[in-house]
């Protein structure tokens, strides 16, 4: 149905109502996220056999980069001058500030981040929602009570026998069903999909570059996969979209297909390092996954520290 490759705008645009049509639509406005029920969540919990606990975040990054212009900001502001004194209580304080949607940070992106076509998730109008104050409806407070569910890695370059995918290359729906046929693990309704591209890992042992030119992603088609699964959430350990992109005239596809058609919240440039080889020794792929965004009502975002439990 689609081209192989690139697709022209009219393509995404068919692409996008096809998904769109299939999205969650229930009144909660929670998008995609009910369809994780209470059932689901008990289910994830019998996932949990070691207890073992493990970051799905990267450490915050306060150095500026190729990849992070705008780096987050953190500093000591008591005892000032960083030098506590020899008697007495005092206590040690500080600030920090984020770009919550850097190219580096650890993420989550609320359903009123995409504005496509003047609208958000729903046909909600962006205008009657969007202020400087922040976002009126479908903000990260949707997730305020926490997202908890089965949380299911995909490792592509482990199915291709590398360590990392390269800048630009595409997973495609075939990459995602490969790599459950090999891990031995299904995808189904109420997931949380994680799928490593490899970008930390790279990023951690060649230095970062520009990932506004080049980056490894999801094609755009690699969405109808999503659906047919009726997953929750989707994470990667990039952005999730693929540079340069598929789609001539849209920069970040996969972005508007995930959030502003399927009602998903995307987790961004997680680091699944950590994870990785023991869900390899442990021959599982499949774990309880946390999400805990922050409570900021009126935000398009959090950052976040989401947790694997196995």
């Amino acid at each position: 149905m689609w081209s192989p490759s690139e697709l022209s705008e009219a393509e995404f645009r068919l692409l996008h109502r096809h998904l769109r049509a299939r999205a969650p639509g229930g009144a909660s406005r929670r998008g995609a996220l009910d369809t994780i029920t209470e059932e689901h969540v008990l289910a994830a919990v019998r996932e949990v056999r070691t207890g073992r606990t493990v970051s799905l975040a990267a450490p915050v990054d306060t150095r500026t980069g190729p990849d992070n212009a705008d780096p987050a900001q953190h500093r000591l502001t008591a005892p000032a001058g960083g030098k506590p004194g020899e008697s007495g209580l005092e206590f040690a304080r500080d600030r920090f500030a984020m770009n919550i949607h850097g190219d580096v940070d650890s993420h989550l992106d609320a359903l009123c981040h995409v504005v496509y076509d003047g609208t958000l998730h729903g046909g909600v109008p962006a205008a009657d929602v969007l202020s400087p104050d922040g976002a009126s409806a479908l903000s990260v407070d949707l997730a305020r009570d926490g997202i908890a569910g089965r949380g299911v890695l995909l490792d592509i370059p482990r199915l291709h026998g590398v360590p990392w995918l390269e800048p630009g290359v595409h997973v495609r729906a075939e990459d995602l069903a490969a790599a459950e046929a090999r891990q031995g693990v299904r995808v189904g309704r109420g997931d949380i999909l994680l799928v490593r591209v490899g970008h930390r890992r790279r990023r951690e042992e060649l230095g970062p570059w520009d990932v506004a030119d080049a980056r490894a992603g999801l094609h755009p088609t690699a969405l109808e996969f999503l659906a047919e699964r009726e997953v929750a959430v989707l994470g990667g350990d990039g952005n999730n979209d693929t540079a340069p992109s598929a789609v001539r005239g849209v920069a970040f596809p996969v972005h508007v297909l995930a959030v502003h058609a399927m009602g998903l919240h995307l987790l961004d440039h997680l680091r699944f390092e950590d994870l990785t080889p023991i869900c390899a020794q442990e021959g599982r792929w499949s774990f309880l996954c946390v999400i805990a965004p922050l409570r900021l009502p009126t935000a398009t975002g959090s950052p976040v520290n989401p947790l694997a439990i196995l």
